[in-house]
Order: C-alpha cells, then structure tokens, then sequence
C-alpha cells in the first residue's frame, strides 16, 4: 500500500504537534513537558491503557484492535529527548530553551509515532495490541535501558519492537535498513595520568604528564591497527585533552584525556576494554608516573532481527516503492537494548538534503510525516491482520 491518505489529512496536525515538540526541546530524562503532551494526546484518541513514569519519565500507550484471537503485542517505539546544543537555524518555531535543541529529529519520532497512534485508535484494523512508546533518554543517558529494567516488555506482553529514525541525506519518505549489526556499541574512557609537576625550565625534575598523555594519544589508534582484526570495525576517539594547569611555564601534574571507542562486536568491545588501560598504564610507568582508567561500557550493539527486517523492508517498499541496503553505523543507539529482550527491527527514513543530525542547523522535514506514519501503521496491521 501506498501513503495512506489520513496521514496526508493529519499532515498538519502532526507538524504543529512537531514543531511546539521542537520549540520546547528537553535533555536525557527531563522530558517532563512532552511526556505529559504525549499522554494528554493518547488519552485524546481513546487509548485502552497510558502509563506514565516508566524509566522515569517514558509513557507506553495501549490500543486494541478490533479482535484479539492470537494475543500479539507489537511495540513501536520513539525517542523524545532533545541534545544540549545551540540551535541555530532561525526558524520562526526554533528552540525557546537556551542551550537545548531537537538536533537528532526526536521530536520528529514522536510526532510521527503520534500520528501512527491516532490513525490506529480511530481504525483498529488489526488482531492484537499495539503498545506505543514514548523514551526519554536516548541521547546518551540510556532510557531504553531502563524502561526494560522496569519490566516493560514483560507488563505488556510485547513480543516484537520496531524503531525508526531520520536520516539527512536520503531522498524524503524513502528508507533503508539493514539485518544483523546495525549500529555500534558506544563506550568510554576517562584516563588521569599522574606525575610530578614544576618549572618548564627544569623538565628534569619533572615526571611529564603532558608527555605521557601526548604518547598514549597515538598508542590508543594501534588498537585498530595492530590489535583488531583489519577487516571488522572499531574506532577508537580521544576527544578531550586537558592539562591541570593552563600556564606557559608550567608542567602538570595531572593530565586527564577522555573518548570513545565504538565497535561492531562483543569481541573488539572486550578487546577495546582490555587494550586501553593496558597502554595507558603501561605509557605512564615507562616515564615514571601511573594512569587511572575508568572504562565504561555503553550502548551495546543494536542488532536487527533477520526475520523482522525482512518484514519491516517489505512494509517500507509497499509505502514509499524502495528500501535501501543501509550501511553499517558507527553511532550508538539504545534501541539495542529492546532489541536484546525482543525480536524486532530499526529503520532508516529520509530527512532530504538538511544538515547532518547533531548540527546546530539541522531541523527534522516535516514531509517526510506522511510516510513514517504509514509505514508504522502498516507494521501493526500486516503484522496483524484483522480476524
């Protein structure tokens, strides 16, 4: 099936919720205002069940279709949390919270998966129960995480999950996906190096942390390139370096380097955790000092379902007539962690030619609307189907 033509109708509806959604953006769990909106709108379209407060500030919506002859529950989930970004696009709907922005297009995902939620509340053309969800805390704070730690799929009897986020850069309304590995598992690191300052005149009587730092900065690459295997996927970022003291003549006594390292595999993360102190420290006491390493372990691996992609491809191709063989992404995504507790599959859809996500000048294409509701909807009903 093409666009379903009560998207075009709700088209905009939808973008009105979106854009007073993208002028009040909220960061990791404090998504207190669009949680309330997204439950007063489900209570709107006649929802047999909203619960609120799961994973601190996340809701879950219930609809029931007309018969329930097999007990399916599926569950379609959006993000709601903004980024600590300035925005600067000048829009007349841009930001009104300094320092806060919808760079990501989560407030796109909830519209749309709002949109979805109507449509199927008015029609309930479907065998089952759909469970509509609405995270907090995707933009590192890990709030699928803990919507599944408080027992989410298990309370709502969900026994598949599907996931959708814009991608600038792909034609407007067209999709991609991919089987298996998807996205990468995000970790990160924080490392002190510990020495002896004093006078940059006299380094000898110095223990150089600067020196330490400077060294492991490129020893960490040699993970990639001489510990990993070649041909399987790791990147390893060291993303701040910062000296106790910001003087000309003075050598630090501490200095502190942080990063991430994001990989493909159980096998590399485990490599990864090993390697890093393992250079550090070692770096640290060839020149006399020590390093503290605090590693931690992030996002895992989102890894579609081949069964559940095949399918989500499918509904994809039926609305928009294409679905591309998407590429491996080195981001991270907390969608994984549904999908470690169910099958599922996590989707692609085209935001147009706008700037890249977590840029100051993105913004979320409202036309991409119609399409993102449709396919939702179609998941649920040829997933579905009516008795």
């Amino acid at each position: 099936m093409p666009i379903k033509n009560r998207f075009a109708e709700l088209l905009p509806e939808i973008t009105e919720w979106r854009r007073d959604i993208h002028q009040h953006p909220e960061i990791l769990f404090e998504t207190h205002r669009t949680s309330a909106l997204v439950a007063e709108k489900l209570k709107e379209f006649g929802c047999d069940e909203i619960v609120t407060g799961i994973g601190r500030t996340g809701v879950v919506g219930l609809i029931k279709g007309k018969s329930d002859t097999t007990g399916k529950v599926l569950g379609l989930r959006a993000d709601m949390d903004a980024l600590p970004i300035y925005e600067a696009t000048g829009l007349d709907y841009a930001s009104k919270t300094e320092g806060a922005m919808h760079a990501c297009g989560h407030d796109g995902h909830t519209a749309m998966l709002l949109g979805a939620a109507k449509y199927l509340a008015e029609t309930r053309n479907f065998d089952g129960t759909v469970a509509v969800i609405f995270q907090p805390a995707e933009e590192g704070g890990g709030g699928g995480k803990e919507m599944c730690d408080d027992g989410m799929m298990e309370r709502f009897g969900i026994q598949e999950v599907y996931g959708m986020h814009n991608w600038p850069g792909r034609p407007v309304g067209s999709f991609a996906i991919r089987s298996g590995a998807f996205f990468a598992a995000t970790d990160t690191f924080e490392i002190v190096f510990k020495g002896k300052g004093g006078h940059a005149a006299k380094p000898q009587e110095t223990i150089d942390t600067t020196v330490m730092a400077a060294h492991a900065v490129t020893a960490l690459q040699t993970i990639a390139a001489r510990n990993a295997d070649p041909v399987s996927q790791i990147v390893v970022s060291v993303t701040s370096f910062e000296t106790e003291s910001k003087a000309f003549n003075v050598i630090p006594e501490t200095v502190t380097l942080k990063g991430t390292v994001r990989t493909m595999s159980e096998a590399n993360r485990d490599l990864a955790g090993k390697r890093v102190p393992e250079i550090c420290e070692g770096i640290a006491a060839t020149f006399g000092g020590r390093a503290e390493v605090n590693y931690v372990k992030g996002y895992p691996v989102m890894v579609n379902s081949e069964e559940q992609t095949e399918f989500a491809a499918e509904v994809a191709r039926e609305v928009s007539g294409d679905c591309a063989d998407a590429p491996l992404v080195m981001g991270g995504e907390d969608f994984a962690f549904m999908l470690e507790e169910r099958p599922g599959a996590y989707i692609l859809v085209g935001n147009g030619d706008t700037a890249m996500v977590h840029h100051p000048e993105y913004n979320f294409n409202d036309e991409a609307i119609p399409a993102g509701c449709s396919w939702w909807a179609e998941i649920v009903e040829r997933r579905m189907p009516a008795a």
